[in-house]
């Protein structure tokens, strides 16, 4: 499935929740997920009977677009939580949110996650001191995160510490604004992730 490049508001709109997209628009009341908060299209607002399949199939959707992943990066981050010890579904939710750019999102140097992954790709961040350019690599417990040397002073990741106070910074990372670096304490486990998903549905989706 290629990347999405319509409105990220609709997508909001179709999964029910806010997706945070928008960085601090979504805080504010000007949201579109505030103003209409049903389904976009014609029949948005139409509610009709949805099979298990179907709520299956939105719940992989919903937390795909959360991390901003398309269909074969997911799978493949599935595959790897089912060769793991443990609840696979959990597993899952752990994988995702050691992810690079997550990381760099959930400690407020980038609005969003997209932005983290620009971030990271373009080389703006650090790992244990060593430019690592992988959205998707893997954080591991004591590892170090910090913006490189030259962007710590950007205009816009200043913007986006002092925005993501209002969202709050994990239990499980620890953050220094003033040096722009950060550091995970430990694994992320999930009943650290607050928004809704329920990945019970998702390995019944690849279970068929």
């Amino acid at each position: 499935m290629a990347r999405h490049i319509g409105s990220v508001c609709k997508l909001c709109r179709r999964e029910g929740i806010k997706l945070f997209f928008k960085s601090d628009r979504c805080y504010t009341d000007k949201c579109a997920f505030e103003r209409r908060a049903y389904g976009p299209g014609q029949h948005g607002q139409a509610r009709g009977k949805v099979s298990e399949y179907a709520l299956q199939l939105r719940e992989k959707q919903k937390v795909k677009r959360v991390y901003g992943l398309m269909e074969g990066q997911f799978k493949n981050t599935f595959r790897g939580a089912e060769r793991q010890k443990g609840i696979t579904g959990e597993n899952l939710i752990t994988l995702l949110e050691r992810r690079l750019d997550n990381v760099v999102y959930r400690l407020g140097f980038a609005g969003n996650r997209r932005e983290a992954r620009l971030m990271v790709t373009h080389g703006g961040v650090r790992v244990n001191g060593k430019k690592v350019d992988i959205p998707s690599y893997s954080v591991n417990a004591n590892e170090t995160i910090e913006v490189s040397a030259g962007r710590k002073q950007s205009p816009r990741i200043i913007d986006n510490l002092k925005t993501s106070e209002r969202r709050g910074i994990p239990e499980w990372l620890s953050v220094d604004r003033s040096a722009v670096s950060g550091k995970m304490l430990r694994l992320p486990r999930r009943d650290d992730v607050t928004l809704p998903m329920s990945e019970r549905l998702i390995v019944e989706l690849y279970s068929k």
